[in-house]
């Protein structure tokens, strides 16, 4: 697959058939609108693409709340192009687009830049100023210009539309199987091993310690099954989300104890996916009790993980 990161980069590209949308989670929804693009690039013999902003459209936008985000970049792209798609056009959202007005939106970008033939989006897709842009608009500029539009009906589990809104909603409420079923895949956390307190180490569970990225959506504090991945192999793992309230005043991270696991990973970068919660986070009387209960918590994460085939 290949990324362009402006709309400079895009000239004289072959014709397209292209999804469209923010693709924040690549949840099921996404998937269905993306394999869609994919198979239809394949009859008709186009480049298939996707057209995401490197940014969360919230980034910019006046008085609105920063939305927090599903995936890591690197993570988006690799789920993205896992899926077949051949260009991904993953343009900053910036002032000059923001005030775009729909027409032009579709001339200068769709048209001009990626050789539009087909476009695939959601229901709910907007574009253009204020949001002005839907697919009725898109429908009637593509009957002028030459390209077709298909729109995607709400993608619906148990009742409930998918969306990447849900999505935040399961994860920070810690409701992790839910969120798998939804995104089709577990949720991650990801980053470098710094270095903790090391109390772990001294009770007898050494934990590989990460620092919350603040611009993602996290779980609450608590204790997860998990899996943890470094250097592409996965072990089974349990995590702690919080402040180690046990232990003293601390920010909130996220240490996983990866079990029958003992080489030493400061300064590497691991991938924790969350399988489901298992308990809240609580302060105990001594460190004795803490230690009690950390231990009651791996025999039954190792017990999940050994039922799955995992450990």
């Amino acid at each position: 697959m290949k990324i362009f990161n402006s709309l400079e980069e895009i000239n004289g590209i072959e014709p397209t058939v292209v999804a469209l949308g923010n693709f924040d989670g690549v949840h099921r929804g996404h998937q269905e609108i993306i394999g869609r693009t994919v198979k239809e690039a394949e009859a008709a013999g186009l480049k298939s693409a996707i057209f995401t902003f490197a940014n969360h459209t919230s980034t910019i936008l006046e008085n609105v709340p920063t939305v927090k985000n599903i995936l890591y970049a690197d993570e988006k792209a690799t789920i993205i192009e896992s899926l077949g798609i051949d260009y991904m056009f993953n343009i900053p959202f910036d002032q000059t687009i923001l005030r775009m007005n729909p027409e032009d939106f579709i001339e200068k970008i769709l048209v001009n830049k990626f050789n539009i033939r087909e476009a695939y989006c959601g229901f709910n897709y907007r574009f253009g100023f204020k949001g002005a842009g839907t697919p009725e608009v898109l429908m009637r500029e593509g009957l002028k210009r030459g390209f077709g539009i298909h729109v995607q009906e709400p993608f619906m589990i148990d009742g409930i539309v998918v969306s990447s809104t849900y999505i935040r909603q399961l994860i920070e409420e810690g409701r992790m199987e839910e969120c798998t079923r939804f995104m089709g895949r577990m949720y991650t956390i990801g980053g470098e091993v710094v270095v903790g307190n090391k109390i772990g180490r001294t009770i007898g569970f050494p934990t590989s310690n990460l620092i919350i990225d603040e611009s993602m959506v996290t779980p609450p504090n608590g204790v997860y099954t998990t899996i943890c991945t470094y250097n592409g192999v996965r072990y089974p793992s349990i995590t702690n989300v919080g402040n180690k309230p046990t232990i003293g005043t601390y920010n909130k991270n996220v240490e996983t104890h990866i079990f029958n696991f003992n080489s030493e990973l400061y300064g590497k970068d691991i991938r924790v996916e969350f399988i489901k919660k298992t308990r809240d986070e609580k302060k105990f009387d001594s460190i004795d009790a803490l230690c009690a209960q950390i231990e009651s918590d791996c025999i039954a994460a190792k017990a999940f993980h050994r039922e799955k085939g995992i450990l």
